[in-house]
């Protein structure tokens, strides 16, 4: 049984996740916490009735769990993630928007307890992942690539991390660095495309759940792989499972695509 801690759980992942855990028989919620001052009692998404306490720490919460799942802000997650490693805890982290420095303490902590860090916990995308690999690699320089997301009007990060992972995944495939040719806004007389640009492109509006579609322009055809997500539900269970799965790992920093054996 692996026992399971939820930051954020009121949030609208947190929420889904903590909900959801009781579909699991080999996961039982632990503990739930969110930040101080927070009004939510946790009834709404069940945690009340489950007789778990909603707390305002982490550090009220720690003992009773392995494992913690943490889709919160990216400075809070930071925080999480070294109370995590100084107490032997694992982690599973979904945040996005983290800054290089925040991506090198998680890293950094990933020496002491196993984490899977992911941008996305869809089995659906991180197979995308795979397959976009051996599209880029064929089709090569002779094929524009766009990346186009769109999200919720709600989401504070942009583009978001299923977006930049997904353009890093097709630029390592054709031999590029993102950091160099990835192009994230267009306006104005900015002349011809550049052959080697990888576009990054965003839209923000209404209840969007989460589509993101990698195209590969070429002349006289186009080649469209899109991913369109209904449901939080869809990356809630995969945290939840990846949350089963760490527990059992090593010290390290892992990704979904680990955990699926895509590599």
């Amino acid at each position: 049984m692996t026992r399971i801690i939820v930051a954020g759980a009121t949030g609208r992942m947190g929420s889904r996740i903590s909900a959801l855990s009781f579909e699991y028989p080999e996961l039982v919620l632990a503990g739930a916490f969110e930040r101080a001052g927070h009004k939510d009692t946790g009834k709404n998404l069940g945690v009340g009735e489950s007789g778990i306490k909603l707390a305002d720490s982490i550090a009220a919460v720690l003992d009773a769990g392995d494992v913690i799942i943490d889709f919160t802000a990216p400075q809070a997650t930071v925080a999480n993630v070294a109370t995590a490693a100084a107490h032997n805890k694992a982690m599973v982290i979904g945040t996005t928007g983290l800054e290089k420095d925040q991506i090198e303490l998680v890293r950094n902590a990933s020496r002491q307890i196993p984490i899977i860090f992911a941008p996305n916990y869809s089995v659906g995308v991180n197979l995308l992942l795979k397959v976009l690999q051996d599209v880029a690699r064929v089709l090569g320089d002779e094929y524009d690539i766009e990346v186009i997301e769109a999200h919720h009007r709600l989401k504070k990060d942009a583009p978001s991390g299923t977006a930049i992972k997904l353009a890093q995944v097709v630029a390592e495939a054709v031999n590029r660095n993102l950091d160099e040719v990835g192009v994230y806004a267009r306006k104005g007389i900015i002349g011809e495309r550049k052959q080697k640009e990888i576009g990054i492109q965003t839209i923000r509006g209404g209840d969007i759940v989460g589509e993101h579609t990698v195209m590969f322009c070429g002349l006289g055809e186009r080649i469209e792989i899109t991913h369109k997500a209904s449901s939080r539900d869809t990356f809630a269970r995969g945290a939840l499972r990846a949350a089963g799965w760490i527990v059992r790992q090593k010290p390290g920093l892992y990704d979904m695509q680990d955990m699926l054996g895509l590599k």
